[in-house]
């Protein structure tokens, strides 16, 4: 699949890190921890988040500790952070959104 691999400018992080504060940059990623009310709700999170990648054809790293689902994002072929990195960081915040509410 082609898409554009053009790397985010500096002020275009700063705004989606100023309008999404949970997410963090660090070591050329974008990375967020979630804390689920319980496993099982942690995992249904992971499972939507898994769908959505797929669908983006655009994997994040996971990393799940009990109730804490880390999120670590960036678009390796493009060497460093794209549009398709933030647009699945909010997607994935969105879905939290609805994982935490039902359970």
């Amino acid at each position: 699949m082609a898409y554009d691999k053009t790397q985010l400018s500096a002020a275009e992080l700063e705004r989606f890190l100023a309008e999404h504060t949970a997410w963090k940059h660090e070591g050329g990623m974008l990375r967020r921890t979630y804390e689920a009310p319980s496993f099982l709700a942690g995992i249904e999170f992971v499972n939507r988040v898994a769908k959505a990648a797929e669908a983006a054809d655009h994997h994040p790293d996971i990393d799940i500790r009990w109730r804490k689902v880390t999120l670590a994002l960036v678009t390796h072929d493009a060497g460093g952070l794209t549009w398709r990195d933030t647009k699945l960081a909010a997607e994935a915040d969105t879905l939290f959104a609805q994982v935490a509410s039902a359970n």
